[in-house]
């Protein structure tokens, strides 16, 4: 992890932030997908009640990776944790330790603000990032199944 430097993100960096995004996105084949703007992305990261946060690695003085998460509470542990929504290095810095040093400054803010858990999800066919995780002690969670209510149904849903 030498030479990487890991810091919070600011309002400035919100143009690296979406640049991130839609290199996650394209890896991940969801291009298609992205409607994050620059306004919504201040807005929900830097505005008056942010709703995630983020940290940005760099190497050499240049961004190279990214940590988008947030909290969620476990009723079970009655105490909150850490939910990585995202987690990228651009492939030409893998390798150098940017990833490891994402996932080790957010266990770290874990801990420092009580958390039971830092917890994601990875995509089934993304054998590197799921080896990756294992090699740094993550374990599955074979049981659980995300659920999602988006678009018409999520608009239906909230009518009753």
């Amino acid at each position: 992890m030498s030479g990487i430097i890991i810091r919070e993100a600011q309002p400035t960096d919100i143009d690296t932030i979406r640049q991130f995004i839609l290199a996650l996105a394209d890896y991940e084949k969801l291009a298609h997908e992205v409607k994050a703007d620059r306004e919504t992305l201040a807005c929900y990261l830097f505005g008056p009640r942010p709703m995630a946060e983020v940290l940005i690695a760099e190497y050499q003085d240049a961004p190279i990776g990214f940590a988008l998460f947030f909290h969620n509470f476990s009723t079970f542990e009655g105490r909150p944790g850490l939910y990585l929504e995202d987690l990228f290095v651009q492939p030409e810095a893998r390798g150098l330790g940017a990833g490891k040093a994402l996932l080790a400054r957010l266990a770290q803010l874990a801990i420092d603000r009580d958390c039971a858990r830092l917890e994601w999800s990875v995509l089934d066919w993304n054998a590197p990032a799921i080896a990756f995780y294992r090699a740094i002690g993550a374990r599955p969670m074979d049981e659980w199944t995300v659920q999602r209510v988006d678009g018409a149904a999520l608009s239906a849903l909230a009518v009753g």
